[in-house]
């Protein structure tokens, strides 16, 4: 835009603003700046900072109104402070990694900095009103990681405008009203889940704002190797709506032009709002003066010229330039408005060092006090002497060093009984549950609302009671959940039309419409996004991954995002998605239907739900409908054609999470289990039985939690034996078990035999019915592994089957 060219924004834009927006834009360089020299010199691990953006983020705040979301980037800082979101007390605290809430309210201190969270839970764990918030979901470092659950954030918005049964639900939509805004770096636009959205937006035709801040580099690799034509919005041109197709609209802007960024921001914004059309604004010649991080300098790849050019395109100094040739400021105003930044960020800076030292102070002094009343009073004083000056001249000190301090003298201690060792353990307890606090907690909900906290209700039977197939029991409680519960959604490939592959939905888009029940494309990545965001905002999605395997398309949205939102924002967001899906007992390579210790070790933040039929999983969606965790719940394949009573009290009763069940009782051999592999064990303890072999059958029900009230070691107490059973892949799920009994449990006081696994072949199954016995543990597996441990035992009693 020329000099002097008349806005067409005057009622967003004037003077003040203008001014506002400046002394803004300077705080945020400045700040980055400092937080640079705050790396540097030894006081923050890391630094990623957002200076050469500043301008086209305030740009895009101006069209944020409460209630909107940023699904954002690391380099946000100046769109959140816009919003009026982050004070650089609180940028500093982050980068410190101060672990107090009040300081660092995005993450505790538990997050690098640049990563801003609002804490839309209040203190309970409970929502807030979001319409009133200016949004921002919890940031995420691994690059386009943030760009999934946009797309669920802005798909919520549309059933909130088009699903009136949903219009009661005030404190988080007014009426579909909210915009989501993306960012994104322009090399992540890259990334297959930023493109897997694009799409899926311009198919939903949802009020997706994306964002692409466009330095031209990813990291040090240009945007020639990045992208075709070198341009993300020349790349998506296909997407571009028409007069007669729907799609996406595109608008490009230059990263320094503070006018044209407004009024482009102000239009997409508008599209957005009033059209529930996504918008792609591809924000160009936007610089990075620090370069990536504080890892190196971009001085390694960048040319001269190029150097040269950042120097020359810097937004906030073709700002200065544009506000003085229209006129809104002096030199010498300006000149003050960036003295003033100065010197707030630079007291900022001190007012959140001083806060960060203040609060290690008092378990520091604590420490070398107590170390020196043991000094002077046990045998090795003069050891315990040198490791509390050693802590005293530690430059800058932090809990690590304190406590590793006094684990140190107790060392010395060991052999004696004194005072000062009372003191030095009553000291490192204190510290060590206040630092499981600081750092481990909020892995789950904590609030009134935890599924863990709701209360069982054991499934009722009647004479009248009918059998029906596995499938229909399903067909008839989601009907029932449908029905009951307006926020219920589900998602997923062939879920609607067909009422999924398995028939657990039919009928059912029918009758409740395809807002509520909803086929997608196959872009398992962005349902899991599409699930989460809806969660975000207040709804009770359940996504479908068709099969098992088909997780790993979602793992990294999976573990990355969902299962540390709750941690990450320490109990300040939560997403309670439920994602089903099928497997156990599945034939071939790609459906081999079992990887849970895959799941349980990148799902730390879900509960992990195993059960054997379809009565136990009616009871656990109950349980998960009702509480407030993500959770995956895995339904056995071979289970929908089998036969199960019906129960009177479908709707109702709630299957407890971490609780095993006792499916047969025996007192030779414990065989602990889950999922389709509960059939089998039953089986094969039918034929032990003939034996005169009791073993006694224990399905685990969930993996996270696993038997919260210690309930298997009770078993094994009576039997002195046992065996983990599973299909994973050896030293998988079966593995977990173990360790979780006889470790956490310690079960291993009570066994006469050494424990023992069965688990599938190290190889993923062959196909067929032949393929699946000989590489998945059968009836026959279980009988011969059962029948080993009594061998070893009683040989005479029990002589060995194959000699």
């Amino acid at each position: 835009m020329i000099a002097n060219e008349q806005l067409n924004i005057t009622d967003t834009l004037t003077q003040e603003k203008i001014l506002q927006d400046y002394r803004l834009a300077c705080e945020s360089r400045h700040a980055s700046l400092l937080g640079r020299r705050e790396v540097m010199g030894g006081r923050a691990k890391f630094g990623i900072f957002g200076d050469g953006k500043e301008v086209a983020q305030l740009a895009a705040a101006h069209a944020f109104k409460a209630g909107d979301f940023r699904s954002g980037y690391y380099r946000d800082q100046t769109f959140v402070a816009a919003l009026g979101e982050l004070r650089w007390t609180e940028f500093f605290a982050q980068l410190y990694a101060h672990t107090d809430v009040e300081a660092d309210p995005n993450s505790a201190g538990r997050q690098m900095n640049g990563h801003y969270a609002t804490r839309w839970l209040d203190e309970n764990g409970l929502w807030r009103n979001q319409t009133e918030l200016y949004n921002s979901v919890g940031d995420i470092a691994p690059t386009a990681g943030q760009i999934p659950r946009s797309i669920g954030l802005a798909y919520a918005s549309r059933l909130y405008r088009e699903n009136p049964h949903l219009h009661l639900l005030t404190t988080f939509s007014r009426n579909g009203n909210e915009i989501i805004f993306g960012t994104i770096g322009d090399a992540s636009t890259t990334q297959g889940m930023f493109l897997e959205t694009m799409n899926a937006a311009g198919v939903l035709q949802v009020p997706l704002l994306m964002s692409v801040w466009d330095d031209g580099f990813g990291i040090s690799v240009p945007i020639e190797y990045q992208t075709t034509k070198g341009s993300i919005s020349k790349a998506l041109a296909g997407l571009q709506r028409t007069e007669t197709e729907k799609g996406i609209e595109i608008l490009t802007v230059k990263g320094w032009d503070y006018p044209a960024l407004v009024e482009t921001y102000q239009k997409a914004a508008r599209i957005c709002r009033e059209e529930h059309v996504p918008v792609l604004v591809h924000v160009q010649e936007v610089t990075q003066p620090q370069g990536h991080s504080t890892s190196g300098s971009h001085e390694r790849y960048k040319t001269p010229e190029r150097l040269e050019w950042e120097r020359q395109y810097d937004c906030n100094r073709h700002f200065r330039q544009w506000i003085l040739e229209n006129g809104y400021a002096s030199d010498d105003e300006l000149d003050a408005i960036e003295r003033e930044a100065a010197r707030v960020t630079k007291a900022a800076r001190q007012e959140a060092w001083s806060a960060y030292l203040a609060s290690l102070k008092p378990d520091y002094d604590d420490a070398l006090l107590l170390l020196q009343q043991a000094a002077e009073t046990a045998r090795e004083g003069q050891s315990i002497a040198a490791i509390r000056e050693q802590l005293r001249k530690t430059h800058v000190p932090i809990r690590r060093d304190a406590t590793a301090a006094v684990k140190r003298a107790l060392r010395f201690l060991r052999t004696e009984e004194n005072e000062a060792k009372q003191e030095l353990l009553a000291w490192l307890n204190r510290t060590s549950a206040e630092n499981e606090e600081r750092y481990s907690s909020h892995l789950y909900s904590q609030s009134p609302e935890s599924p863990l906290k709701v209360t069982p209700v054991p499934p009722r039977y009647s004479d009248d009671s009918p059998i029906i197939d596995g499938y229909q029991l399903m067909q008839r409680y989601f009907d029932s959940l449908f029905d009951r519960d307006p926020r219920v959604v589900a998602l997923g490939e062939d879920v609607g039309r067909i009422g999924d592959v398995n028939q657990g939905f039919a009928g059912l888009q029918e009758k409740y419409g395809e807002l509520r029940i909803t086929d997608t494309g196959i872009r398992e990545t962005t349902i899991i996004g599409q699930g989460i965001g809806m969660a975000m905002r207040g709804l009770k999605p359940i996504v479908e991954i068709q099969y098992f395997d088909y997780v790993f398309y979602t793992l990294a949205t999976l573990t990355d995002d969902l299962a540390t939102l709750h941690y990450r924002t320490k109990g300040g967001q939560k997403a309670p998605v439920i994602i089903r899906t099928r497997g156990h007992r599945l034939e071939g390579i790609w459906h081999s239907g079992s990887p849970m210790s895959a799941m349980v070790n990148s799902l730390r933040g879900l509960h992990i739900l195993v059960p054997r039929n379809m009565t136990q999983a009616a009871g656990f969606y109950n349980t998960l409908i009702k509480g407030d965790d993500p959770a995956l719940l895995v339904e056995c394949l071979n289970g929908y054609r089998l036969k199960e009573r019906l129960p009177d009290n479908l709707d109702e009763f709630c299957v407890p999470l971490g609780v095993p069940e006792i499916l047969r009782e025996g007192t030779a051999v414990t065989i602990v289990t889950y999922g389709s592999m509960c059939r089998i064990v039953l089986e094969a303890a039918e034929q032990l039985s003939e034996l005169n072999i009791e073993t006694e059958v224990i399905d685990v029900q969930t993996l996270l939690p696993f038997d919260l009230s210690h309930s298997i070691v009770e078993s094994i107490k009576k039997t002195n034996r046992v065996i983990f059973a599973d299909e994973d892949l050896p030293g998988g799920g079966s593995a977990y078990m173990m360790q979780q009994v006889l470790e956490i449990q310690n079960a291993y006081r009570y066994l006469d035999s050494a424990p023992r696994t069965l688990a599938a072949k190290a190889h993923r199954p062959a196909y067929g019915s032949d393929g699946d016995y000989f590489s998945k543990p059968s009836v026959e597996d279980v009988f011969e592994l059962v029948y080993e441990l009594m061998n070893e035992s009683d040989p005479a009693r029990f002589p060995k089957l194959y000699s």
